[in-house]
């Protein structure tokens, strides 16, 4: 790894912000030299050529593609990733390639990449054979390679930047690396990799004892509950005090701990009026209210003090240790309600930049809380060089192949992400997304705007428990993969191209993945019927997970009402 500085760095980087970051410099193969960059009147342009067969993935969670050779990137957090153009919950401006490298840009900006673009007067690839007569879009605009191409660059309003440059034999071998320049990956408690479950919001104080208690009866797994809006006395924005739905936290928190569950609350950090911490907190927040409340600079050490301190206080110390940190994305591509990127804040970041730090710095402010105490939360918002956060990533949008391809995607970044379960038309979709939080990096399943268990009305609590089984049997696996992530920076979960880095037929897969050590999952997608092709990279052998039978490598087709799960024989 080695990093190299082009132009003037803007001060609001985020390795400025990561706690444990930890850049060592070693021997690179890769030619600097290539690099060529200019100031224009968009931005910072920087520039260096692509080798023609390389592929590209990366830029954190991505919802809509894989693979970006010849695309476009913008890495904007956004709450409604709908496109392919890049915007995330988690854009990171790091990328891989299947030609032994990877760069990470330490920018807060919203970085474009243009992943395979031909200046004029390069040379022109010749079409042979005869002239094509198009006749589908599909066609018309599908990428066409035409001559050398090129990646740039453009970071908007900064004069300079550093960029890592990190080598290694297999992408796996470059994520690695990139994980433990933030620290490593994240420690979390056993208990975290277990099930969570998310009440109904409007459960008071009583009907939350009795879902704990729904659980314990019906020898449904269940290790963590979850308490929505409904907690506070004001939300959107947030009072951060309980409502009168809970007259006696503590001792409810009490009984759950006897029952064995641990609490994870809702909140967003935007802080209402009717909040203790709003005078004192007040001078220290941007000039933007965001859902009627002020946004706290977490780059002050007066708001993050401030802020952590209450929820220590008030929180913390009574048994609380999980928080599902909501709405510290943006929102272009919604109804706009975030603060807009001209916000100045006391910190000196513009909205452009807190955006990109937001959630990083919410899940740091809550860790100070926290203290001691371990925990496996969630997080709307991550970006760059935060592996060493125990947050996992989630989303309001609920398409389920998207949901899987977040579980792949996500695995470049140092970003963790579930395909939470909340809703279902029918048993077969319920069952269908089941079987994929069971095998991903946080089991969720998000009944917030549903009263009772969503499986109730499905009959299929039998089928439900199987599957919940099967998770907590998984749990001291995971614990292991997990502290590998923690000491090596290898990913829990994983895209297969990121180990089989020289199979080109893993380079379009979106819908399957590696888990733990020598799992690959292939997850029926709901909607697509109970028939799909996997594929077993030809390197390894392979048996079933579930019989032990052997299972011959390659391509064919699986029809099941389960999931199909395979162990690597090494």
């Amino acid at each position: 790894m080695k990093k190299i500085t082009l132009g003037t760095p803007e001060k609001f980087v985020p390795s400025m912000f990561c706690e444990k970051f930890n850049y060592c410099e070693t021997k690179i193969s890769y030619p600097t030299d290539r690099f060529t960059y200019k100031q224009t009147k968009r931005g910072f342009l920087v520039e260096f050529p692509l080798e023609d067969d390389a592929q590209i993935f990366g830029f954190g969670l991505q919802l809509q593609q894989l693979e970006f050779r010849r695309c476009r990137v913008r890495t904007a957090p956004n709450a409604d990733p709908r496109t392919r153009n890049g915007d995330s919950h988690a854009p990171v401006p790091f990328f891989v390639t299947t030609k032994g490298y990877g760069m990470y840009f330490d920018t807060t900006r919203w970085a474009e990449f243009y992943c395979g673009k031909t200046h004029k007067g390069s040379n022109i690839a010749a079409e042979q054979g005869e002239s094509k007569v198009m006749t589908s879009t599909d066609e018309l605009y599908a990428a066409k390679k035409v001559g050398s191409e090129v990646m740039q660059v453009l970071i908007p309003a900064a004069e300079g930047v550093d960029i890592y440059i990190i080598e290694g034999d297999t992408i796996l071998d470059i994520v690695k690396q990139y994980n433990m320049l933030s620290g490593g990956g994240c420690d979390v408690p056993e208990w975290g990799l277990g099930v969570m479950y998310r009440c109904f919001t409007e459960y008071n104080q009583n009907e939350i004892l009795d879902m704990a208690r729904y659980f314990r009866e019906k020898d449904i797994p269940c290790h963590v509950l979850g308490l929505e809006p409904g907690w506070q006395s004001h939300a959107y924005s947030c009072s951060h005090v309980w409502s009168e739905r809970y007259p006696d936290p503590k001792g409810m928190i009490e009984e759950l701990k006897k029952m064995g569950y641990h609490l994870n609350l809702w909140e967003h950090a935007f802080t209402h009026p009717t909040s203790p911490i709003y005078e004192e907190l007040s001078p220290y927040c941007g000039d933007f209210l965001t859902l009627g409340g002020i946004v706290p600079d977490f780059a002050t050490k007066e708001a993050r003090k401030i802020f952590a301190d209450h929820q220590r206080e008030y929180l913390v110390n009574i048994g609380v240790d999980g928080f599902k940190l909501d709405e510290c994305d943006c929102s272009d591509n919604n109804t706009g309600w975030s603060f807009p990127n001209t916000t100045e804040f006391p910190s000196g970041m513009d909205g452009e930049q807190y955006h990109s730090m937001f959630g990083t710095l919410y899940a740091q402010t809550i860790m100070d809380a926290l203290g001691d105490t371990k925990t496996y939360s969630q997080v709307r918002n991550m970006g760059a060089l935060a592996a060493s956060y125990p947050f996992v990533l989630y989303s309001d949008l609920y398409d389920h192949e998207e949901f899987i391809r977040g579980v792949v995607t996500s695995s470049f970044g140092g970003v963790l992400w579930t395909p939470e379960l909340r809703d279902a038309e029918s048993k077969e979709e319920l069952l269908r997304r089941m079987q994929g939080i069971v095998f991903s990096a946080q089991c969720l399943i998000n009944a917030w705007f549903f009263a009772g268990a969503p499986w109730a009305r499905f009959d299929c609590e039998d089928e439900v428990r199987e599957l919940l089984k099967i998770r907590e049997s998984l749990m001291p696996m995971l614990k292991e993969a997990f502290d590998e992530y923690r000491d090596t920076g290898k990913p829990p979960v994983r895209a297969l191209v990121m180990e089989y880095t020289d199979d080109a037929e893993t380079y379009r897969i979106d819908d399957e993945y590696m888990f733990c050590d020598d799992l690959l999952v292939a997850p029926m997608i709901w909607g697509k019927g109970d028939t799909r092709e996997v594929y077993l990279p030809t390197a390894d052998k392979w048996v079933d997970y579930f019989t032990g039978e052997p299972v011959e490598a390659g391509k064919f087709s699986v029809t099941t009402k389960g999931i199909p799960v395979y162990r690597r024989i090494k």
